[in-house]
């Protein structure tokens, strides 16, 4: 797999596929209640901050680790650290990955299943009991599933232009639509703007240590950081494509695509007096409720749905090319890019057995295997960048030729004080959690 890598067609291609990758539930689930959670506006400030001074300067790092390698996490890491360092952290990377999908797609099935109840039926107080009874059916949110993982074979089977690349050229621009149309809709509820300008009212003495773990782990959560997503897809970015300018447009689009959907979901909450803090629940506990009291409920939930379906798919899609790739380029490099994409998806349906069954695991699987494995994952990234090479070879691997003041300072910047940062967050999250 690896003599014939890959590539994005152009900077635009990657740039609206990075896109869709990133902009998931981490934008459109995550960030509003967290946002509801963790202090409102000044946790929008924290976290652009952190996006901008930390989230952005490890993209180009973990973009330039896959670009300089073009191998996936096991390779990439073999490269810079040796061939058993590297296979340890590389399948521990992975296996991350396999299991944070596998819990992933069960959600999004859940979001399908909400998407086609929306459309067909509505949102009111005679058929809650009803969504309810088969959103915790374990067999119907398992076939859902089953078929899901029956498309991404096929969009992954067709590459990566004619597949993912393709899929991003139509699913971004839709969901940037929608996103515009119900943000129009939100501000013109009445009591919207009175709502709205007091929640953004930043309060600075009230954000703590925990808000700030948090804003800063959402900046990299956004933006899929973690050590396998952006090796993979940076081992994709051709050679003259500016790794700079190419993040900062990225990041650019996924903190645009979080405030968007804050600016649909946050106004309309409060207009309605709902409970804005209500954690991971907001998606399938609020929003039902919102769209069945919104004027045009049925209409407007159907097309919010349809969007965050279409970009979480694309992510799902990105966790599995990720596995394609790692254990193709370093593990099974004679079998074929169908025949592994089956086995994947084939182990991903094992995997849903016991988490369609108890959904209730979901949150223990998220502790350990999204939010403090994608630190510590971007962590090792990073080392390994700044750290298994000399300046001047890193300097090149991530700016190519071009030379200026300030990548002397971007070096020391990822070297030193990024790792550090993450370091301090890591052990931060796992103190919080004991």
């Amino acid at each position: 797999m690896t003599k014939s890598r890959q590539t994005f067609s152009s900077r635009i291609a990657t740039i609206i596929t990075m896109i869709g990758i990133s902009v998931g539930l981490g934008n459109v689930w995550r960030f509003p209640y967290m946002m509801g959670e963790y202090g409102g506006s000044a946790f929008l400030f924290v976290y652009l901050l952190f996006t901008i001074l930390f989230a952005v300067p490890a993209v180009m790092a973990e973009w330039a680790l896959g670009r300089a390698t073009r191998q996936g996490p096991i390779g990439a890491f073999t490269a810079m650290w040796g061939k058993k360092t590297g296979l340890i952290i590389g399948c521990i990377l992975l296996l991350t990955v396999l299991v944070a999908e596998s819990y992933y797609i069960f959600v999004i099935a859940n979001i399908g299943y909400t998407t086609v109840f929306s459309t067909v039926n509505g949102f009111d107080s005679s058929n809650i009991t009803v969504y309810n009874t088969y959103l915790n059916n374990p067999y119907l949110q398992y076939a859902i599933c089953i078929l899901l993982l029956f498309l991404s074979y096929i969009v992954i089977t067709r590459g990566l232009k004619k597949g993912m690349e393709s899929i991003s050229k139509i699913f971004v621009p839709f969901f940037l639509i929608v996103m515009l149309f119900l943000i129009v809709f939100a501000l013109n509820l009445e009591g919207t703007y009175e709502n709205l300008i007091n929640f953004l009212k930043p309060k600075f003495s009230d954000l703590e240590a925990t808000h700030i773990f948090a804003a800063l782990g959402q900046s990299f959560f956004s933006l899929g950081l973690g050590g396998t997503f952006l090796i993979v897809f940076g081992s994709y970015i051709r050679d003259d494509e500016n790794l700079s300018k190419s993040s900062i447009f990225v990041a650019f689009g996924d903190v645009s695509a979080a405030i968007m959907a804050g600016l649909f979901i946050v106004p309309t909450v409060l207009a309605l007096n709902l409970d804005m803090s209500q954690g991971p629940g907001l998606l399938f506990a609020t929003l039902p409720e919102l769209f069945q009291r919104l004027p045009y409920g049925q209409i407007i939930g159907s097309l919010f749905l349809f969007a965050l379906l279409a970009v979480t798919f694309i992510s799902s899609l990105a966790a599995i090319e990720v596995l394609l790739a790692g254990i193709g380029d370093s593990i099974v490099k004679k079998l074929n890019r169908n025949k592994l994409t089956l086995y994947i998806t084939l182990g991903i349906a094992i995997i849903l057995i016991p988490i369609a069954l108890d959904p209730s695991i979901i949150g223990i699987l998220d502790l350990v295997f999204g939010s403090g494995m994608q630190v510590l994952g971007s962590l090792l990234a990073i080392l390994a960048i700044a750290w298994g090479q000399k300046r001047a070879k890193m300097l090149k691997s991530v700016f190519g030729a071009e030379t200026k003041s300030w990548h002397t300072l971007y070096y020391y910047w990822v070297k030193f004080f990024l790792p550090a940062v993450l370091l301090t967050v890591f052990v931060g999250y796992i103190i919080s959690k004991i």
